[in-house]
């Protein structure tokens, strides 16, 4: 292992990415000084239970923690829960806190992830209008989900239909509200999307496409929405979930590219030799894919921390993992390997009663994206498989994708390129 003696590794963020990246340098035997600067006042805790188990209150937020307190004594890990960066200071290899102390710095890994967008409509700030990223966010929205409460939700992403279905499970009575004409428009084919948002619908989520939020009603708390089409609805609540726009401003601030989220090359490096960045707040060149891509994903983060750790301790490996993504809504687990929304054509193979496989194919007939949608059991072993596939670059007959015979496994001896 390569080490520089009196350094140390500082991480900017205290989220799941750069709570994971410290604990990697510490498996990959760094011994010196590790400081974590986090701003949310929590230790890093797991953030997808958040629009699912904890809504359900089947989990608390304290049990999302990622670690307990004893983990980053043992490890000597100097975590700061209250300590926002106020700046980057390259010149001198520090970072300046927002109290005006500064922390030096070996190597820097930003880990600072994304923020959610904001409804820039009148009303916008009124009580009752929630967003999703933190346990703040959380536990105000659980407030909200009582039976027989009409809640609105703006957005038909992932966050937006797993809160759909926690508040049906609930009891609540659902409108989802989305301004594109489908749901899940960056994310999956137009054909997966269409069997989750039919799924939805048996449940009695009212859904409506593109429309748009014209104005968020009431006085001093919500009562309703204005649309584009002239419709009013009446609600007890809204819940925002229109994307999220990475947190680059420290970055940029500070002279290094951004494009997409903080740009970095395929070693997880920036412009700066001695600066990384991680997670969702980087976008990256991606070799099976051949061109730059940003995850929002909590997989992608696992998967970052492991290798930027030890590419700042210079090993220089570089990062072409096959995304994977998975979500939970009423029954029904889905399952998302490579990047579906690259390809040109979609298969579609029945592997159960109310299970299905989508497969995405580019125009040379490269597998990109797999998608599983039903039960776990139907549906997790062939999205593993077509992880692997996806690796290989490998071309399918779309016939042998259709067959529900067919072995995916023994697809794995096809050519890859």
């Amino acid at each position: 292992m390569k080490t520089a003696e009196h350094a140390a590794m500082v991480i900017v963020g205290a989220g799941q990415c750069g709570a994971r990246t410290a604990h990697a340098l510490r498996e990959n035997g760094w011994e010196g000084e590790i400081t974590l600067l986090g701003n949310e006042g929590l230790a890093p805790y797991d953030r997808p239970p958040l629009s699912k188990a904890v809504l359900l209150g089947q989990k608390t937020t304290a049990q999302c923690a990622l670690f307990n307190d004893a983990f980053y004594r043992d490890n000597r890990i100097d975590l700061r829960v209250d300590a926002p960066v106020s700046s980057i200071d390259r010149a001198e290899r520090k970072v300046v806190l927002g109290d005006g102390r500064s922390v030096s710095y070996h190597r820097l890994l930003i880990a600072t992830g994304a923020e959610p967008r904001r409804l820039a409509v009148p009303g916008a700030t009124l009580a009752g209008v929630h967003l999703l990223r933190a346990v703040p966010d959380a536990l105000s929205i659980v407030d909200e989900l009582t039976p027989g409460r009409r809640i609105a939700i703006v957005g038909a992403g992932f966050i937006g239909l797993e809160i759909a279905a926690t508040a049906i499970t609930r009891g609540c009575e659902v409108v989802v509200i989305e301004a594109a004409a489908r749901a899940l428009m960056r994310a999956v084919p137009e054909v997966v999307a269409g069997y989750l948002v039919e799924r939805h619908r048996q449940m009695s989520v009212d859904v409506r496409f593109a429309t748009q939020v014209e104005r968020i009603l009431g006085e001093s708390r919500v009562t309703g929405l204005k649309l584009s089409d002239g419709a009013t609805l009446e609600c007890d609540a809204v819940i925002v979930g229109v994307g999220v726009t990475p947190r680059t401003a420290l970055a940029e601030a500070a002279g290094i590219d951004v494009a997409d989220g903080i740009a970095v090359d395929d070693t997880l490096r920036t412009n700066d030799p001695y600066v990384f960045a991680a997670g969702d707040v980087c976008s990256f060149p991606h070799r099976l894919f051949r061109r730059r891509i940003r995850l929002e994903c909590w997989k992608n983060a696992e998967d970052h921390a492991r290798v930027v750790a030890r590419n700042m301790l210079d090993y220089g490996e570089t990062y072409s993992a096959v995304p994977w993504f998975w979500s939970n809504q009423y029954d029904m687990t889905i399952q998302i390997a490579g990047m579906p929304a690259f390809g040109t054509t979609s298969v579609v193979r029945e592997v159960g009663s109310a299970s299905r496989l989508f497969f995405a194919l580019d125009g040379e007939g490269v597998l990109v994206g797999a998608s599983g949608v039903g039960q776990v059991s139907e549906v997790a072993r062939d999205v593993r498989v077509a992880q692997e596939l996806i690796a290989r670059r490998a071309r399918i007959d779309p016939a042998v994708l259709k067959d529900p015979s067919a072995k995916l496994k023994s697809l794995l001896t096809a050519e890859a390129l």
